[in-house]
C-alpha cells in the first residue's frame, strides 16, 4: 500500500513537473549541448575507439526474416551470427565487435505500439536503437564497464541518479551473480536490484541462444532513491539500456545449454537517450521531433505544439496527441517506404496503411489540415535525417509519390466517414456503445476503418462492442461463401447443395458427429474404407437417412475419407465408393465445412439405396491426383525460382535495385492448380523478361531432371520452423500449430537444425496441406506457358507438367523447325510462311520463353521480307507504267484509262504507281484510275490521278463508288479512297465491274 501511495503521488508531480517544464527549461536550439547527431556520433565514436566495427543499420523492412513484420531491435540482422550460421563468405562473419544506430518500427506483432503513439509522450512505432555487439569476445565484465563510460564519462550523466537490475534466477538457470558483483564496483547495493526473468532473461524464441539481461534504468527527477519505481513504467524513471549476455540454447526438451561461445546484445533507446541529455521532459521536447513539429504547424496553420495529454489535451481537441501521431508516423512511413514497402490491404503493406490513416486523420480532424498536408512533410524529415540515412534522400521522390496517392484515396473515405461518424455520435451520450451495426455500416458503404472508428469513439467517450462487431464482418464474409455455394449449386444441376452454420450445428449437437478424420488424404493406396455418418439431399430436403435416386446429387459425410477437400488453392478430388452388391457412388466434388468434409457425387444407376452407417470402400481417382500433385509441387519450386531470379536474397545487387522499385520480396498473392494446370500470382512491378522467363523455366525443369525428394513434416510453429531464412510463407496468412511443411529437395529436420544456411535458398521449404509428389521425377516435365500482369504489382503465370508438359515441348520444337525453315523461303513464299506462322505461334501452347524467341525470329525475316516486297512494289509499278504507256492516246485529246490491278489495300505501292504515271506522261493529257481487290478483306482500294485535263479526282472517284461505304480523301489531282463492303451483299468482283464501267463513262 505504502508503494502504491507514493506511485500515485510520483505520479502527480510528475505530471505537474512536466507541465512546468515545457516553459521553464525548454532550451533554444543554440543553447543545446547535445543535439540528436552529436548524440548519435558520439555513441559510434566511443564504441569504434574501443575496437567496434561501425555496421550500417539493417533496413526496418525485413528482406530475408518472413517471421518479422519489421526489424524491431538492434540485433535482428545478427541472427545467423548468434545462430552460428552466417555464410564465411559474408563479411558479417568476420565481425568480433559492432556498433550502430538500427532503424526499428514496433507496429503489429508481438511488439505493437501503434495503439499507444500520441497518448503519452514516450510511445513511438518508429525509433533508433543504439547497440553494441560482442560475437564470441568480451563478455560481462567489459559490456558493463563499457555501458557505464559511455553513460558517464562520454555524456556526463550523474551515476545517482542511475539503477541497474540483474537477473534473480529461476527453477532453470541461476541467479546472475557475476553481474550483480560487477554493477557493486559501480553503484551502492540499493541501486542494484534483482528481477524476474520476465524483465531480466532474453529469448531469441521458443528454442535457441538466450541469456540473462541487466537493464540500466535513469531517474529524470533525481535527488532520491526510488529502487521500487523501476520498472513501474512511470516517464520520470526510464530503462535507458539492456545489456543481453547470451550464453546459454534453449533445447527442445526446454532446458539450457551453456554456449560454446558467449556474446553481448545491447541497445539503447536513442530518442530517450536524447531527452535526457537535452534535459527536457520527454523525447518529443528533444531536436529529433521539434523541427517536424514546426513543419506540421506551417502546413496546417494549427496552434503550436504544447506537451499536453489526457484531459488537459483534450481541451484543445486533443491538438498535442494529433501532433505526436502525425511526426511519428511519418517517420515510420517515410524510412519503411524508403526501405521497400508499400501500404496495401495485407500484413505489412496493411500495417502502414492503417498507419498512414491514422495520421491523416488526425491532421484532418484535429488540426484543421488541408487535403495533400502529409506529403508535404517528407521533405523536411528528408533534410533532417537524410545525412544519416542517405535512403531516404536517395528515395524521397518515391516516398512523396507513395503517401500522397495514398493520402488523397483516402482523404475522399476519410470526409465522407468523418460527417457519418459525427452523425452517429451526435445523439449519443457520453459513456454509452457506439452501435456495432453503425461501425459496420461506416465501413461497408463508406469504406472506413474499423479501428478509426474504435479511436474515434474512445475519444467521444464511447465504447465499441468489438465482439458484436466481429459477428456483423462474419456475415458479410459469409456473403462471399454464399456466392461461391450459389456457383456450386449450379455445378450441383440447379440443386442448392451449399451447407451453413445450421448445418453443420446439426452435425455435430443433434448428431453428435466427430469432425471428419481426413488424415488419409495423404495415403495413395486404395484399401480406405468410411461409415456413412449423414447423408445431406441438398438445403431443401435437409438430412435422410436413406437415399436410392441416381443421377441425383447428394452429399456424404464419413467418419473417416482419404479424398482430398478442395482447400489451399488445390481443386477437390474426384472419384468413386463402392458398397454393398454392386453398389456405387461418383465423387464429383469434395468441400469441407467446419471440420466436416461432405462428399458431393451421383449413385450409379442400378444402385441400390444407399443409408447411414453403410460402409464404404473409397477410391479416388488417384490417377488425376497425380497429376494434380505434380503441378502442386511444381508451384512450389516455381515460388522458389522466381524468388531466386528475380530477387535472390543472396545477391545483394539484385535486391538493391528492386529494393528502389519497393520490391523487397517476390510475395505470393493466390495460387490455383488442377489436373491440367498449375497458376501462380505474386508480386512483382515489371512483366518478365524472355531471359528471366527462360531461367525461372530452367530451373523448375532441373528440379524434375534431378528427381529430389519430397520431405513433409509436421512441426511447431514454436520450434524453430519460422527461424528457417529460406522458408516462403504466405504472407498475413494464419497457420495451424503444428503446422505442416513441404521441403523439396532438403530434409526439414536438417533444414530446422541449421535454419539461416544460405544452401537452403536453393530448395523450396513452404507450409503446406496439400498433396503433393514423393520425388520430382514424377512430374514428368515442365512448361511455362505463360506470364501476364492482372493488378497493379501483380503478375501471373500459368504452367503445366506432365503429358501436356510434353505435348507442348513437342508443339514447341515443332513449331520452332517450321520458324527456322521459314527463314529458308524467300519472296511471297517467305511472306505468307511469315502470315501463317506468326499465327499459329501466337495460338500455340508452347514455353512462353520460346515463342518470344519464335516471334523474334519471325520478326527478323521481316527485315528480309522488306526488301523483296520493295523490288516487288517497284516492279509491279513500272509495269503498270509501261501498260499505261501502251494505252495512252497521243495528240490534244484526253486519254481516260482505268486499270485493275490486285496488290491488297496498299496506298504507299498505289501512290508510287501514281508517281511513276505522272513522271512519264507529265505533259500529256491522261486520267488515271486504278483499282486493287482484296477478296478476304472484303475490301477495294481505288486511287486516282489527272495530268493537265483539270478532272478532280475526289468527285471522279465519289461519283464511281456512290452508295457504297467509302473513306479517304486527297487533293484535286490525285487522291485515295478505300471501299468497305463487309457490310454489303455486293461482291467484291461486281464492284470493281460497276467502278471500272463508272470510271470509263465519268
Amino acid at each position: 500500500l505504502a508503494v502504491t501511495n507514493k506511485l500515485h503521488q510520483h505520479v502527480q508531480i510528475s505530471f505537474t513537473k512536466r507541465q512546468k517544464t515545457m516553459s521553464d527549461e525548454q532550451q533554444s536550439k543554440d543553447e543545446i549541448k547535445w543535439t540528436m547527431s552529436k548524440t548519435r556520433n558520439a555513441f559510434v565514436d566511443f564504441f569504434k575507439e574501443n575496437g567496434h566495427t561501425h555496421w550500417p543499420s539493417a533496413p526496418c523492412v525485413p528482406l530475408d526474416d518472413p517471421t518479422l513484420l519489421f526489424i524491431n531491435a538492434g540485433m535482428n540482422q545478427y541472427k545467423p551470427l548468434f545462430l552460428g550460421t552466417c555464410d564465411p563468405n559474408n563479411a558479417m562473419s568476420q565481425l568480433k565487435r559492432a556498433a550502430n544506430t538500427q532503424k526499428c518500427i514496433r507496429a503489429g506483432g508481438k511488439h505493437n505500439d501503434l495503439e499507444d503513439v500520441g497518448k503519452d509522450v514516450y510511445h513511438h512505432t518508429f525509433f533508433e536503437m543504439l547497440g553494441n555487439w560482442s560475437f564470441g569476445d568480451y563478455f560481462k565484465e567489459q559490456a558493463i564497464e563499457f555501458a557505464w563510460r559511455c553513460l558517464t564519462e562520454v555524456y556526463g550523466l550523474d551515476p545517482s541518479r542511475m539503477y541497474a537490475t540483474f537477473f534473480e534466477g529461476n527453477d532453470q538457470a541461476p541467479r546472475d551473480v557475476e553481474a550483480q558483483q560487477i554493477w557493486l564496483k559501480y553503484l551502492p547495493s540499493e541501486r542494484v536490484i534483482p528481477c524476474c526473468a520476465k524483465d531480466n532473461f532474453w529469448e531469441m524464441g521458443a528454442t535457441g541462444p538466450c541469456g540473462p539481461c541487466t537493464e540500466i534504468h535513469y531517474d529524470r527527477i533525481g535527488n532520491r532513491v526510488v529502487p521500487e519505481l523501476v520498472n513501474a513504467d512511470l516517464p520520470d524513471l526510464i530503462e535507458i539500456w539492456n545489456v543481453v549476455f547470451i550464453q546459454y540454447n534453449r533445447e527442445n526438451d526446454g532446458s539450457l545449454r551453456n554456449l560454446p561461445d558467449q556474446h553481448v546484445d545491447t541497445g539503447m533507446g536513442f530518442e530517450r537517450l536524447v531527452s535526457i541529455l537535452q534535459n527536457v521532459p520527454s523525447n518529443y521536447d528533444t531536436d529529433v521531433f521539434q523541427v517536424l513539429f514546426e513543419k506540421v504547424q506551417q502546413v496546417t496553420n494549427a496552434a503550436p505544439y504544447t506537451g499536453l495529454v489526457g484531459e488537459e489535451d483534450a481541451k484543445n481537441n486533443f491538438r498535442d496527441m494529433a501532433y505526436r501521431v502525425i511526426v511519428d508516423h511519418l517517420r515510420t512511413l517515410s524510412f519503411s517506404i524508403a526501405d521497400g514497402a508499400l501500404p496495401s490491404n495485407e500484413g505489412r503493406g496493411y500495417v502502414l496503411r492503417r498507419i498512414l490513416r491514422r495520421a491523416v486523420r488526425y491532421g484532418r480532424q484535429n488540426l484543421g489540415a488541408e487535403l495533400g498536408f502529409f506529403s508535404q512533410l517528407v521533405g523536411t524529415l528528408v533534410d533532417h535525417m537524410g545525412d544519416v540515412f542517405p535512403e531516404l534522400v536517395q528515395n524521397q521522390e518515391h516516398i512523396v509519390s507513395v503517401i500522397r496517392e495514398e493520402e488523397t484515396s483516402f482523404s475522399k473515405t476519410l470526409d465522407r466517414g468523418l460527417a457519418k461518424f459525427s452523425e452517429l455520435a451526435a445523439d449519443l451520450k457520453a459513456g454509452t456503445k457506439f452501435p456495432s451495426d453503425a461501425v459496420h455500416l461506416l465501413y461497408t458503404t463508406h469504406g472506413f476503418p474499423i479501428d478509426l472508428t474504435e479511436l474515434m469513439a474512445e475519444e467521444h467517450n464511447l465504447s465499441v462492442d468489438t465482439a458484436e462487431v466481429e459477428k456483423l464482418m462474419e456475415a458479410e464474409r459469409q456473403l462471399s461463401r454464399d456466392a461461391r455455394d450459389a456457383k456450386l449449386a449450379e455445378a450441383m444441376g440447379g440443386k442448392d447443395m451449399s451447407v451453413t452454420a445450421e448445418q453443420t450445428s446439426y452435425l455435430s449437437t443433434d448428431l453428435g458427429l466427430a469432425l471428419t478424420n481426413d488424415d488419409s488424404k495423404y495415403l495413395w493406396s486404395s484399401d480406405v474404407t468410411g461409415v456413412v455418418k449423414a447423408i445431406y439431399a441438398g438445403r431443401q430436403e435437409g438430412f435422410v437417412d436413406s437415399f436410392g435416386t441416381a443421377g441425383e446429387t447428394i452429399g456424404l459425410v464419413l467418419d473417416t475419407t482419404c479424398f482430398y477437400a478442395e482447400a489451399g488453392g488445390q481443386v477437390y478430388d474426384t472419384g468413386s465408393m463402392t458398397y454393398g452388391n454392386g453398389g456405387a457412388f461418383t465423387v464429383s466434388s469434395v468441400q469441407t465445412y467446419g471440420g466436416y468434409t461432405l462428399h458431393l457425387g451421383t449413385l450409379s444407376e442400378g444402385a441400390p439405396a444407399l443409408s447411414v452407417d453403410t460402409t464404404l470402400s473409397l477410391l479416388p481417382d488417384y490417377s488425376r491426383r497425380a497429376s494434380i500433385a505434380a503441378n502442386h509441387t511444381l508451384t512450389h519450386v516455381l515460388n522458389l525460382s522466381l524468388r531466386n531470379v528475380l530477387c535472390d536474397p543472396r545477391n545483394e545487387a539484385q535486391v538493391e535495385k528492386l529494393t528502389k522499385q519497393g520490391v523487397s520480396d517476390i510475395k505470393q498473392k493466390g495460387s490455383f492448380v488442377d489436373e491440367t494446370k498449375l497458376r501462380f500470382d505474386f508480386t512483382f512491378p515489371s512483366s518478365l523478361s524472355e531471359k528471366q522467363l527462360a531461367k525461372v523455366e530452367e530451373i523448375c525443369k532441373a528440379n524434375i531432371v534431378n528427381d529430389l525428394p519430397v520431405f513433409t513434416s509436421v512441426v511447431g510453429l514454436n520450434d524453430g520452423i519460422m527461424d528457417v531464412g529460406a522458408l516462403r510463407a504466405v504472407f498475413g496468412e494464419v497457420y495451424p500449430d503444428p503446422v505442416r511443411v513441404v521441403s523439396v529437395g532438403a530434409d526439414i529436420t536438417e533444414v530446422m537444425a541449421n535454419p539461416q544456411e544460405a544452401k537452403w535458398y536453393d530448395y523450396s521449404v513452404e507450409f503446406c496441406g496439400g498433396t503433393h509428389l514423393k520425388h520430382t521425377g514424377e512430374a514428368g516435365s515442365f512448361v511455362l506457358l505463360g506470364e501476364e500482369g492482372i493488378a497493379k504489382g501483380v503478375r501471373r503465370i500459368t504452367a503445366v507438367t506432365g503429358q501436356i508438359a510434353k505435348d507442348c515441348e513437342a508443339r514447341g520444337e515443332k513449331l520452332k523447325s517450321e520458324v527456322t525453315e521459314c527463314g529458308s523461303l524467300e519472296g511471297s513464299e517467305l511472306d505468307q510462311g511469315i502470315k501463317d506462322l506468326t499465327n499459329a505461334v501466337n495460338q500455340a501452347d508452347i514455353s512462353a520463353s520460346l515463342k518470344i524467341q519464335l516471334r523474334e525470329m519471325l520478326q527478323s525475316y521481316s527485315k528480309k521480307l522488306v526488301a523483296f516486297k520493295k523490288a516487288q512494289e517497284k516492279e509491279l509499278a513500272s509495269a503498270i507504267t509501261m501498260e499505261v504507256e501502251g494505252l495512252v492516246t497521243a495528240g490534244d485529246n484526253a486519254t481516260t484509262i482505268v486499270l485493275r490491278r490486285d496488290f491488297g489495300i496498299n496506298g504507299k505501292l498505289a501512290k508510287q504507281v501514281l508517281t511513276s504515271v505522272g513522271k512519264k506522261f507529265k505533259t500529256a493529257n491522261l486520267n488515271f484510275m486504278l483499282l486493287s481487290a482484296d477478296a478476304d478483306d472484303q475490301k477495294v482500294f481505288v486511287a486516282a490521278t489527272s495530268l493537265n485535263t483539270g478532272k478532280d479526282c475526289n468527285a471522279w472517284i465519289k461519283s464511281c463508288t456512290e452508295g457504297l461505304q467509302c473513306r479517304g480523301g486527297g487533293k484535286k489531282d490525285s487522291s485515295q479512297y478505300t471501299v468497305d463492303l463487309s457490310g454489303s451483299s455486293s461482291s467484291v468482283e461486281d464492284v470493281c465491274s460497276d467502278i471500272i464501267a463508272k470510271g470509263n463513262a465519268n
